[in-house]
């Protein structure tokens, strides 16, 4: 278990404004992995009804970049990975496009738990579900987001626009430039939009290979 006097002291620096801490990635890989036992029996809302397996997140917990999507789907209940169906395989192909793999990055979602039959998680879910995402947020501590999905960018960028309009801007979340794209699930379903898409990742991957040089 995390120590108590760990918690406090980080969010005593929070509270005084430090932004960023440094953590070896062995001991941020070890924090992720007790958080994700601690909230796997989470009943706060009540998508826990339908959970197989609590879907927390995956990756490098030193990622540049973080991929936040929208809950998990049926193969993601099922394995307790995120991404891992049909939109996660294309997912996979889109980082791969950009010379990117799922190792380089962190994956999770708005929510942590399957909606039923994939619904929009609603408003109560993605408010009881936001301090975990909150959470891996600060211990990964990225400097790039990328929000896949309409519902996934209103909920974190606090807004009504529509996705045309999102896009189109670079956002600031938690301090951190962030990008919007479509959700891979809406590129399956609309393949007439993986154009746009494409456009976003490039304007993700110029911002990321910035971050290399």
């Amino acid at each position: 278990m995390i120590p108590r006097e760990l918690i406090q002291h980080l969010e005593l620096l929070k509270n005084l404004g430090v932004k960023e801490i440094f953590l070896p990635t062995s001991r941020k890989a070890e924090i992720l992995k007790e958080l994700s036992i601690k909230y796997s029996t989470c009943t706060k809302c009540k998508l826990h009804t339908g959970r197989i397996k609590f879907v927390y997140g995956e990756g490098n917990p030193d990622a540049l970049a973080m991929l936040i999507g929208e809950g998990p789907g049926e193969q993601e209940n099922l394995t307790g990975r995120p991404f891992v169906g049909p939109a996660g395989n294309l997912l996979t192909k889109m980082l791969k496009a950009i010379n990117l793999s799922r190792e380089d990055v962190y994956i999770c979602n708005i929510v942590k738990c399957r909606p039923p039959n994939n619904r929009n998680p609603e408003p109560e879910e993605r408010e009881a579900c936001l301090p975990y995402l909150l959470e891996q947020i600060e211990i990964i501590q990225p400097k790039l987001i990328l929000i896949l999905g309409l519902v996934a960018a209103q909920t974190l960028l606090n807004t009504k626009l529509s996705m045309e309009k999102l896009r189109l801007t670079t956002h600031s979340f938690k301090d951190i430039k962030t990008f919007v794209t479509y959700h891979p699930s809406a590129l399956l379903r609309n393949p007439n939009w993986k154009k746009p898409a494409w456009q976003d990742l490039q304007r993700f991957q110029a911002e990321y290979i910035k971050l290399l040089q």
